[in-house]
């Protein structure tokens, strides 16, 4: 019994190192290979689709390659890709985070309310200072954080499924967000519309365009700096490849994981406010159908919902796919409203079907 066990505790921490190793090499790799990550056969299923998507409505909508296009491409992928880059590293530790959608509610909600009645959001008040309007837009980050270090707490040391307790902490943020927001319409700062919509404005003569699309870009690169070249991002992947084998290498899973669900949280309301500035208002129904969405991004790309393998680039990919066919199908006028929806998810899921028998091949080699 001694020697059996002796000999499996050797295997696992030799499995451990072999992913160490991998992760050493992976860095001695040129940026454009360490963005993308490790590539094999399946993962050019994703960029196949994304060519097919780009041709097909190049040709059925003429305008799709228009600015027009670009444009709207750019708000609803900035969106996407912000709360995409958190839920990746839920994805990469092999768990799942129910609450994005409503986690980004309770940050929009969090900030109309805070605007509302400090920051000069109604009739009744004067001009909002800067110190308010820095209040409306850091509390409700710093509240995401807060929720989502309670989310993984609660999954580490209850050991119940991360599926189970997100799913009550998604309720949780829901009925906040009502609570506040007494399902109204509330104004959030000039700040978040110009950061939403037409870029912010530094002075009269100069502006940042497309500052949304800026602002995913920097921290879809702090997400792969963080993967790639640091010791916690190490422990991410071999945290999702084999927990216990990590476990017995010396690695607190438990705090990679409650790290991970806390980053994933803080990225949801930072998309919730994007999304808040680009609606200009917040809501209490804004950002439902927000996690389905960027679990769709995150698959389609190639992140394994299993955990220990995926990139940042492969987020990328999979959030222009979805963007392109939801900006492609709105391009064709031939297309009923209606049916818009049935084709979004035949074409998903055939994509999501190919990738998982790729995948499958793939692993069988």
């Amino acid at each position: 019994m001694r020697d059996e066990s002796g000999s499996e505790v050797g295997d696992r921490r030799n499995s451990v190192s072999e992913m160490s190793d991998e992760s050493k090499n992976a860095n001695n790799q040129p940026l454009y290979r360490q963005l993308l990550g490790r590539w094999e056969a399946a993962d050019v299923a994703p960029l196949i689709s994304l060519a097919v998507l780009i041709v097909f409505f190049s040709i059925a909508a003429p305008g799709f390659l228009g600015w027009a296009s670009l444009s709207l491409i750019l708000k609803q992928g900035s969106i996407l890709l912000v709360v995409s880059v958190g839920l990746t590293f839920v994805l990469l530790c092999a768990e799942i985070d129910l609450s994005v959608g409503m986690m980004a509610v309770w940050a929009s909600s969090l900030c109309g309310w805070l605007f509302h009645y400090f920051g000069g959001g109604n009739a009744d008040t004067p001009d909002p200072s800067a110190a308010a309007v820095a209040l409306c837009l850091l509390a409700p980050p710093v509240t995401c954080l807060l929720l989502g270090f309670c989310a993984g707490a609660l999954t580490v040391f209850s050991r119940l499924p991360s599926f189970i307790i997100t799913l009550a902490m998604m309720f949780i943020a829901e009925g906040m967000a009502l609570y506040l927001t007494k399902s109204k319409k509330l104004n959030v700062p000039e700040v978040l519309g110009q950061l939403g919509n037409q870029g912010i404005e530094l002075s009269e003569s100069f502006k940042i365009p497309y500052s949304n699309a800026i602002l995913a870009g920097l921290i879809l690169f702090a997400g792969h700096l963080v993967l790639q070249h640091t010791r916690f991002g190490r422990y991410v992947y071999m945290t999702g490849g084999n927990r216990e084998a990590a476990r017995l290498a010396g690695i607190r899973t438990g705090w990679v994981v409650i790290a991970c669900l806390a980053i994933c949280a803080v990225t949801a309301g930072l998309g919730g406010l994007i999304n808040a500035g680009r609606m200009t208002s917040a809501t209490a129904d804004q950002n439902k159908d927000l996690l389905l969405s960027a679990v769709a991004c995150v698959v389609l790309g190639g992140t394994s919902l299993f955990g220990g393998h995926g990139s940042m680039g492969k987020t990328l990919i999979g959030v222009l796919t979805y963007t392109s066919l939801y900006v492609g199908l709105l391009q064709i006028d031939w297309i009923d409203d209606l049916a818009r929806q049935l084709l979004t998810g035949v074409v998903l899921l055939g994509a999501l079907v190919i990738n998982g028998v790729l995948s499958r091949q793939s692993n069988s080699t």
